[in-house]
């Protein structure tokens, strides 16, 4: 069973020193093991004036399993699932390289990362992979258009958060 003490004090680091742009929150009050992560799109990306939700579920044995991470807004992006799922392939993640050790700020600040620069040759959308690196200009005003339709006004977690009724569908990291 996850350590509850632990999940406390990094929960406690996140909300009172949370990474640039983001704010950290529980899903439910009574349920510490799932997050809701607000990331402003970063300054200087396609993804600025973008407000994204980010889901963070802690497994029962965290801190030896990874934690699942996603986003509950739609994004255009080359490490992210191009769904409703919004599955991340972020290093950090994947079970042969978790460490115990690792804490979920540093996760969150290589989520943050990510928007920052995309990591075109470890894809889960082979397709945008592509076009971010052969026409910057073509995937930047896509991932725009995305922010566009999906990224502006107040965060919407429904479908990620089991606690207001929906069920959550299943993300793993690739």
């Amino acid at each position: 069973m996850a350590s509850k003490k632990r999940i406390a004090k990094e929960l406690s680091e996140c909300t009172s020193n949370p990474p640039a742009g983001m704010t950290v929150s529980l899903a439910n009050d009574s349920d510490i093991y799932r997050w809701h992560v607000t990331l402003a799109g970063p300054a200087g990306t396609p993804y600025a004036g973008g407000t994204f939700g980010i889901v963070v579920t802690l497994p029962a044995e965290y801190p030896f399993k990874p934690p699942v991470v996603s986003f509950a807004t739609r994004i255009y992006h080359p490490n992210v699932t191009n769904d409703d799922l919004g599955n991340i392939c972020l290093a950090c993640l994947k079970p042969e390289n978790w460490k115990p050790a690792s804490k979920l700020l540093g996760v969150l600040e290589a989520v943050r990362a990510l928007l920052v620069e995309p990591q075109p040759d470890d894809p889960l959308e082979n397709r945008i992979a592509e076009e971010y690196r052969r026409d910057r200009t073509e995937f930047d005003k896509n991932a725009r258009a995305y922010v566009a339709r999906y990224a502006k006004g107040p965060v919407k977690f429904q479908g990620k958060d089991s606690a207001a009724g929906t069920s959550a569908p299943s993300a793993t990291a690739v």
